[in-house]
């Protein structure tokens, strides 16, 4: 019989794993989970400005600087001065960052297909109903609303 600690711990190593493996396949298919996650942000709200990427992802000023710096360098993003603040540059997503984030997709959508295809319709809908309290009883713990839990992009 399996106690919460062990179950707590498998869910880690689970998290962990996937987490791995997920990056692992992104990246070949042209950009990593974090690159993903922050190509996806531009794409749906931009053209932003660093201070909405600070924002959304509450990172470093420093960290987001060298992020956006790597994706410029590399062709995935472009930067162009905004027109109501002259000190600020507007980030857009390009053709190429598109095509990135196109791969990437491709290859999260594969992992999920592979790892929730060895699980019934009825072990799906338990296991989502599960986690989903869960993570209810996690947001009252945190304070945070439900609907702050999870973070999708």
């Amino acid at each position: 019989m399996t106690n919460a600690i062990e179950l707590s711990d498998d869910l880690r190593d689970f998290y962990l794993r996937s987490h791995r493996v997920i990056d692992a396949m992104m990246r070949a298919e042209g950009a990593s989970l974090a690159r993903a996650k922050l190509l996806g942000f531009i794409r749906r709200a931009g053209p932003v400005r660093s201070a909405d990427v600070l924002t959304e992802f509450e990172l470093a000023p420093r960290t987001v600087t060298e992020a956006l710096d790597r994706l410029e360098r590399e062709g995935l993003i472009a930067r162009a001065p905004d027109p109501a603040d002259r000190r600020a540059k507007r980030i857009s997503i390009t053709e190429a960052g598109v095509e990135a984030l196109a791969g990437a997709e491709r290859a999260r959508h594969a992992l999920t297909d592979a790892v929730f295809g060895v699980l019934s319709a009825e072990e799906m809908a338990a296991l989502s109903a599960t986690i989903r309290k869960m993570n209810g009883k996690l947001a009252t713990l945190d304070g945070r609303g439900a609907g702050e839990v999870c973070v999708h992009g």
